[in-house]
């Protein structure tokens, strides 16, 4: 069965694509690039669907992630799609240690997003940000006090805790 297939077919329910093309990419069966042009051609809904699947291979092997997927999840973080934004911000949480020269762009594009008023999206930017928080570069001489005031400012206890957790962590 080919990606093509899989989304036309009714039958397969959105989490079994996720399931479905996510081991692809574990197996290698499917190319990381093959399916980031493939996304690009898809409404937003489906590319949501091919980025949760990137999220997916990489919350088991983060080296799957290659320079392409990270630009293309960077990228991603500021499209108006919620779902985007929030699988997008999971995939950099997920590959940031791979790339921690290379964030500056994808820590402003989730900066942009902490005030989305989505809980979601702003639940999947702080464990991102936090992540990234974690990675103790220079770049937390900036990111620190900025995560700090999101905490403070946050209502929602789930959003606020990975902020506070990583914002400990960091400390340490």
């Amino acid at each position: 069965m080919t990606i093509e297939e899989l989304f036309k077919d009714k039958s397969v329910k959105a989490k079994a694509k996720v399931a479905q093309i996510g081991e692809w990419l574990l197996e290698n069966t499917l190319p990381s690039d093959e399916l980031l042009a493939f996304a690009e051609t898809q409404n937003a809904t489906n590319r949501a669907t091919c980025i949760e699947a990137i999220e997916y291979a990489t919350k088991k092997n983060p080296n799957l992630a290659d320079e392409t997927v990270f630009f293309f999840v960077t990228k991603a973080l500021k499209e108006d799609e919620p779902r985007i934004k929030w699988e997008s911000a999971k995939v950099i949480a997920n590959i940031s240690s791979k790339y921690s020269d290379k964030l500056d762009s994808a820590t402003t594009n989730l900066l942009e997003n902490a005030v989305h008023n989505g809980t979601v999206v702003r639940w999947a930017t702080a464990l991102a940000l936090g992540e990234i928080l974690k990675l103790k570069t220079s770049r937390n001489i900036k990111l620190m006090p900025v995560l700090e005031k999101l905490s403070e400012a946050e209502e929602d206890n789930g959003v606020k805790k990975k902020y506070l957790d990583a914002i400990k962590k960091a400390k340490k």
